[in-house]
């Protein structure tokens, strides 16, 4: 049997049915809301189960409405760091919908906790929850550095940009103590290697030196993501990541130091954040960002609960609004996970969205044709010359 919560279907074990009969209670009743877990600077307000497991704890109140009862701010949950013992570094992918095929994630999981990561999911795989644990219990690569050189190494390994941070955040928090994201720039700059970083975070500021250095060379692109300028909302929606201030004038520190930089509005969630579009695409050009790009709110596997579940607790009054312009975008449904349709969704709202960003980002200078990074530079340090070569390089 299974009893429908406010959140989806959960497992009721055969104790429960046995206690609802006892007490006279008919097997449709209503379900009893359990309450938000939401954790002062923390995202998720739920911490769902695995997905691949076969059995789920469910919360079953016994009649003393102890769910409900109000107790204050839950504890404060604590982040927990996991190392991670993969042997490899480079994280490949045939994705005909993003510019890059290989990627470094130092960290998996994220403590910005921003509540709509499409990565969150991700975390399953690792046998946690998406929810709270993603953002809570992180992973860690402290061999990244070395790992990654020595794929570079590797005879008949060819030059392509890589992505920095493309699952999670490479400038989360963590860092600052950690420093593998600095590791691996290090690398890449020893290899004249090209990489583009995507991050919400000031921190990549503490690592412009490599970056100024590197975009010297052609080498280095760096796009900041800007969500909303409203610090209310940000701090809702992404609790422990760089206000949007901080991360104009990120814009701005890299472009003074020559880093090619850029904005990426993503997500855009109709009826929450998107109406500032325009405003954040001409905030970031002032700052000195010269190319923008910008996604469609993506709800992936337990994305789709928790996201509403967040809505529920955070925005009572609009949760209805926003969840029927999602539907509006994905053909009725809360998630499109087709290529070339997952990142900005159909109909009338959609098109109205990717309209308005086109003209936003030609009115602001933000649609500059970008010339690709230079993969030509790239040489492995130390390694031999063909003597044809080196006879050559005399002359």
């Amino acid at each position: 049997m299974q009893a429908q919560t406010e959140y989806g279907n959960t497992e009721v074990d055969q104790a429960a049915i046995a206690a609802m009969e006892l007490a006279g209670l008919p097997d449709d009743a209503p379900a009893i809301r359990v309450p938000s877990m939401q954790h002062r600077g923390r995202g998720a307000v739920t911490n769902p189960p695995v997905r691949f497991e076969q059995r789920a704890a469910s919360p079953f109140d016994d009649g003393w409405e102890t769910l409900t009862a109000d107790f204050g701010d839950l504890p404060k949950l604590q982040t927990s760091l996991t190392k991670d013992s993969t042997r490899s570094a480079i994280s490949w992918n045939t994705s005909p919908d993003i510019g890059f095929d290989r990627a470094v994630n130092p960290y998996r999981g994220c403590e910005h906790g921003c509540v709509y990561c499409y990565a969150r999911p991700t975390h399953a795989y690792l046998g946690y929850s998406p929810g709270l644990d993603f953002e809570t219990k992180l992973i860690y690569k402290p061999e990244v550095a070395d790992l990654l050189e020595k794929e570079l190494r590797k005879p008949g390994y060819r030059a392509r940009t890589l992505a920095l941070g493309s699952n999670t955040d490479p400038y989360q928090p963590v860092e600052r103590t950690l420093q593998l994201t600095r590791s691996v720039l290090e690398v890449m700059d020893k290899f004249n290697h090209p990489v583009g970083i995507v991050t919400k975070s000031a921190g990549v500021l503490r690592d412009i030196d490599i970056l100024s250095s590197m975009a010297k060379r052609n080498l280095v692109r760096v796009y900041v993501s800007l969500t909303t300028l409203d610090p209310q909302l940000s701090r809702a929606m992404e609790p422990r990541a760089a206000t949007p201030a901080r991360r104009l004038h990120a814009i701005s520190e890299l472009t003074r130091a020559g880093v090619p930089a850029g904005v990426l509005t993503a997500p855009m969630i109709p009826g929450l954040n998107d109406v500032e579009l325009e405003k954040l695409l001409e905030a970031a050009s002032r700052a000195g960002a010269r190319h923008a790009g910008y996604v469609l709110l993506r709800l992936p596997h337990e994305i789709r609960e928790m996201f509403e579940a967040w809505l529920h607790t955070n925005f009572p009054d609009r949760a209805k609004h926003v969840l029927s312009l999602v539907r509006d975008t994905r053909g009725g449904a809360m998630n499109d996970s087709r290529f070339h349709h997952r990142f900005s969704g159909q109909g009338v709202y959609a098109d109205l969205l990717m309209r308005r960003f086109t003209r936003a980002a030609r009115q602001w200078g933000l649609d500059e044709s970008r010339e690709g990074l230079d993969c030509t530079r790239f040489a492995v340090p130390g390694a031999a010359v063909p003597a044809a070569e080196a006879q050559l390089s005399l002359f």
